[in-house]
C-alpha cells in the first residue's frame, strides 16, 4: 500500500521544481523531504528521482506515477465535495484569491452578491499574484484563483489545474483632460510614441503588456516615470507628467482628473479562473465561477 502523504511529497517537488522548494512549502527540511520519496521509490521498487547535473530531476517512472498521483487527489476531492454536499445549494467556506485588480473589481463584489443572495456560504477572500495564487491552490489553502496570464508565463499543469476564461481585459489610454489626444474616440498607440510614459521598471504583467502593446505599434515608450500600482501611475497622467496605458478593470480614482481613450487595435490582457482539477463541481465553486462570468462583461464600458 503506498503512504498518500509520501506521494504527496512527490507531486510537491513536481510543483515546485525541486526538493528544496517543496520541502519549505511542505515545512520539511529536504533531508526529510528526500527521505520521504526514497522511502516510497523502495515501497514501488522504482527509481524516482535521478541526477541531472548537481540536481536531481524526476524520472519517466515518477512522471508516470503523478498522473496516477493527480488522478487520485482530484477524486478524493470529489469525494470530500460529495460527504460535504447539502443538495445543490451553495454553502460552507469558499477561499478566494486574486491579483489587487481582481479582489478589488471581480471577487470582492461577487462575493458580496453571494452572501446576500446565499446566507449559508460563507466567502474567505486573500490577494496574491499568479504564481502565488497556483501554490496556493496546490498546497489546498484557496479553492478558486483569478489570474493574469502574460506572455512569459509558462503553461501551467492542465492535469493538475482547470483554467477557463473569464474575461479579455482591454487597455486604454490614459491622458491629462487638456492632452491633445483627450477629445479622441479611439487612438492609434503610435500617435503617443513621443509622448512621455509612465511604465514600471520592475518585472511584472504590466510592463509586459505595456512593452508588447507599443511594440506592436512600431516603437519602444519613453519611459520618463516609474510607477508600478495603478493609483500612483494614473496620478502621475492626472498631473499632465506622462500618458500610460492602464486595463479597463483596474478602477481610477475620482480625484485623479484623466481620460480614457479605447486604442484601435485594442491590447488586451486575458483573466482567467483557476480551480483545482473537478473543483468547479462543488456548488460552492459553481456559484462564484457563474457570478464572476455575469459580473466582469458589465465592467469593460469605457
Amino acid at each position: 500500500m503506498i503512504d498518500l502523504r509520501r506521494l504527496h511529497v512527490l507531486r510537491a517537488v513536481d510543483h515546485y521544481g525541486t526538493v528544496t522548494a517543496a520541502a519549505q512549502a511542505l515545512h520539511f527540511t529536504p533531508s526529510a523531504a528526500s527521505q520521504q520519496i526514497r522511502q516510497l521509490s523502495r515501497e514501488l521498487g522504482v527509481a524516482l528521482l535521478e541526477p541531472q547535473g548537481r540536481r536531481v530531476r524526476l524520472t519517466s517512472a515518477a512522471q508516470r506515477l503523478l498522473a496516477h498521483a493527480d488522478d487520485i487527489q482530484a477524486r478524493w476531492e470529489l469525494a470530500e465535495q460529495d460527504l460535504r454536499a447539502d443538495g445543490d445549494q451553495p454553502a460552507g467556506l469558499v477561499r478566494m484569491a486574486g491579483f489587487p485588480g481582481a479582489l478589488s473589481a471581480l471577487l470582492a463584489p461577487a462575493a458580496a452578491a453571494l452572501t446576500s443572495r446565499y446566507p449559508r456560504l460563507v466567502p474567505r477572500l486573500r490577494e496574491a499574484e499568479a504564481a502565488h495564487s497556483f501554490d496556493l491552490l496546490f498546497d489546498g489553502e484557496v479553492d478558486l484563483a483569478v489570474v493574469e496570464a502574460t506572455p512569459d508565463e509558462p503553461p501551467r499543469d492542465r492535469a493538475r489545474f482547470d483554467q477557463r476564461p473569464l474575461v479579455d481585459d482591454p487597455f486604454d489610454l490614459v491622458v491629462a483632460p487638456g492632452h491633445r489626444l483627450a477629445g479622441r474616440e479611439r487612438v492609434d498607440l503610435a500617435e503617443a510614441a513621443d509622448e512621455p510614459w509612465i511604465v514600471p521598471s520592475t518585472p511584472c504583467t504590466c510592463r509586459t503588456h505595456v512593452l508588447a502593446a507599443c511594440g506592436a505599434a512600431g516603437f519602444t515608450p519613453d519611459a520618463a516615470h516609474d510607477a508600478l500600482n495603478w493609483d500612483a501611475t494614473t496620478a502621475l497622467v492626472a498631473h499632465g507628467l506622462g500618458v500610460a496605458l492602464v486595463p479597463r478593470l483596474a478602477r481610477v480614482p475620482a480625484n485623479h482628473a484623466v481620460v480614457r481613450i479605447p486604442c484601435v487595435d485594442e491590447p488586451r490582457r486575458k483573466i482567467l479562473t483557476v480551480t483545482r482539477r473537478g473543483g468547479h463541481v462543488n456548488p460552492a465553486i459553481a456559484a462564484v465561477l457563474d457570478e464572476l462570468a455575469g459580473l466582469a462583461p458589465a465592467l469593460l464600458t469605457v
